[in-house]
């Protein structure tokens, strides 16, 4: 073959090549790509969030509040960003019915991505980048755990979405006004001062990039875009001063700049939850200061590919890493969720599916279903005792946790009254604290206070049916009793319900409470039994346990009840047990306890011998008392 045709054959391939990769790229094919990959990566997220998170969803509806009142607009609006809060508690209201709220979430996050398209004109074969601000609004909010409880920003799930969509409408319409007559210059002005009082952080934010992207249009004069820089400076330094000496006067003076983004602060500032929204600043930023960048041609398709698939891995994996998924959060709002619509076997089905060790909250939610059920005496100890911390980087309380269902249910209902009044001032109002106290209120017999709280949740969108169940209470008194939320709770207002310090421990506040109840009602004597029980205080034990006794003289002794009698009667001989009718069956796992107590096992340790232990005897009383020790509430 001759070197010309050697020329010849290699051009061809070189145009081969070229011609491969023109109809790779193609304006047909990269338009499919645009639109198929983030419609696809919504509806993926989309599902897992239906799959997985409906019941925090739920929750998180919960704990929000939205009144179609003008009062509650007129709240809102006292702060700047007062606007993005009213949509945003808006929208998650519709998490009552978890595929609404998502379906609106993800349909908020496909026109972020369209709009951010749009102003900053990312063209098809990038349309990977688009999936970045996205991604960090999700996992702004899918990495909250327990800030779920303490968090103050009202309607968070949706306001850093929409805050968005407003920023990169901004920088489009500052782009897309004509240069002449100072437009765009007036238009920076305009939109700080206009939409920073109803957006906040985000309108600051759409000042900036527009501050930004003036250096990259290409139609404007080096002088037009100097001038619209310094007022870009002053408006979005400026303005807020303005605002707060003259109207928001009551935001602090620190975060006039950031009204709109959550405060991460409790004993100290929790910065790594910030992450998502630095990302999400600075990947707009890069948009804006790298404005037309993304349209030169690729020369190399390879590359080009690798690079989309490098994006789009990237997203993924950040989303799933930083995806909260703590096993017992998520059991606790499952427990929760039971215990409010009165499925105690369901909690107890939750309880027995343990992966891990268990939280506080998960052994009182289990232990109130078996109270609830009648079958604490016997089952109480069939179940793993678990202390284990709650997965976040503060302390967390179960006054906020989950505490008010606990004293509710307990019949506790001035402390479960005074957290809902105490964490609505410091958290704001929610739907779950309006239920709670209007519970409260009508079990005390105050129907005119129920009464407010009837007509609060009436305004609300889900609960207006709710809440007229509980006010036809308010008109006949007599219905309360045959609740059967109420029924089991009114035998446990004969006692003293007095408010004083829990110091915010709520186990050891409620065994310390029924510890010294004194009472003849079977249900509230009981009660007294199983705290001493759990406390394993002996000298309270024996008189509760007689007094059991007598209270149920031809019922069959609970088989829990019967071990702590047999093991106190053999470690103390105070009290003589020879003539008591213990069952053969506890009897013999004494017997087989204290054999391999003393002899299979002797001379190991007792972290030795625990999971020896455990799987012989771990459902009994004989267990809990040698075995589980220096276990922590909070």
């Amino acid at each position: 073959m001759s070197k010309t045709d050697k020329k010849k054959k290699k051009k061809q391939v070189t145009q081969g090549v070229q011609d491969t990769q023109r109809a790779f790229l193609s304006d047909h094919t990269l338009r499919w790509w645009a639109c198929l990959l983030p419609i696809v990566a919504v509806v993926v997220v989309g599902a897992a969030l239906l799959m997985y998170e409906s019941l925090l969803l739920f929750r998180v509806q919960e704990l929000n509040l939205f009144l179609y009142t003008p009062l509650f607009l007129k709240q809102q609006m006292v702060v700047s960003g007062g606007l993005l809060t009213y949509l945003g508690t808006y929208f998650t209201q519709y998490f009552y019915h978890p595929w609404i709220g998502v379906s609106l979430l993800c349909g908020w996050w496909l026109l972020l991505m369209w709009l951010t398209k749009r102003a900053f004109a990312i063209p098809n074969k990038w349309a990977a980048l688009l999936l970045i601000p996205a991604v960090a609004l999700l996992i702004s909010d899918m990495d909250l755990g327990y800030w779920l409880f303490y968090l103050k920003a009202r309607g968070h799930f949706f306001v850093g979405t929409i805050g968005a969509c407003l920023t990169v409408a901004m920088v489009w319409a500052y782009r897309a006004l004509p240069r002449k007559w100072f437009l765009r210059t007036a238009f920076i002005v305009l939109s700080v001062a206009v939409l920073y009082p109803l957006f906040g952080f985000y309108a600051l934010l759409g000042g900036a990039l527009m501050g930004f992207i003036t250096w990259r249009l290409e139609d404007y004069k080096l002088l037009n875009k100097v001038i619209d820089s310094i007022v870009t400076i002053l408006s979005v330094g400026g303005l807020p001063l303005l605002y707060y000496r003259f109207w928001f006067y009551q935001t602090n003076i620190v975060n006039i700049y950031w009204t709109g983004i959550p405060i991460f602060r409790l004993d100290k500032d929790y910065y790594n939850y910030y992450i998502p929204y630095y990302i999400l600043a600075a990947v707009l930023t890069l948009f804006a200061l790298t404005y037309r960048w993304w349209g030169k041609e690729v020369k190399r398709v390879f590359l080009w590919s690798l690079v989309q698939v490098v994006l789009v891995g990237a997203v993924a994996y950040a989303g799933y890493t930083y995806w909260y998924k703590d096993y017992n959060f998520h059991k606790e709002l499952e427990m929760n969720y039971c215990v409010e619509n009165l499925d105690w076997e369901g909690v107890l089905t939750l309880a027995r599916d343990r992966k891990v060790e268990g939280t506080r909250m998960m052994w009182l939610m289990k232990n109130l279903a078996l109270i609830r059920l009648g079958r604490a005496g016997d089952e109480m100890f069939h179940y793993p005792n678990g202390a284990k911390t709650c997965e976040a980087p503060f302390r967390v309380r179960m006054t906020q946790s989950g505490g008010k269902i606990l004293y509710f249910n307990y019949g506790q209902l001035n402390f479960c009254y005074r957290w809902c009044l105490e964490d609505g001032v410091e958290y704001g109002w929610r739907i779950d604290y309006y239920k709670y106290m209007l519970k409260c209120a009508l079990l005390n017999g105050e129907f005119k206070v129920a009464q407010k709280y009837v007509d609060i949740l009436k305004q609300t969108k889900y609960y207006k049916e709710w809440a007229e169940k509980y006010e036809a209470y308010i008109k006949n008194p007599k219905l309360i009793e045959k609740d059967p939320e109420f029924k089991p709770i009114l035998p446990l207002l004969k006692v003293d319900d007095v408010l004083t310090s829990d110091n915010t421990l709520i186990e050891v506040f409620l065994l310390t409470r029924f510890l010294n109840i004194e009472s003849n009602d079977p249900q509230l004597q009981e009660l007294s039994l199983i705290a001493a029980l759990q406390m394993k205080d002996i000298q309270q034990y024996w008189p509760r346990f007689f007094h059991y006794a007598r209270l149920h003289p031809n019922g069959h002794m609970p088989v829990h009840y019967q071990e702590a009698a047999l093991l106190y009667g053999n470690l103390e001989h105070e009290v003589d047990i020879s003539t008591m009718p213990f069952d053969k069956e506890v009897q013999d796992t004494f017997q087989d306890f204290m054999t391999a107590a003393q002899k299979t096992y002797a001379g190991m340790s007792e972290e030795q011998m625990k999971p020896l232990m455990y799987d012989r005897f771990g459902s009994t009383f004989f267990y809990e008392y040698f075995f589980t020790r220096g276990q922590k509430s909070y």
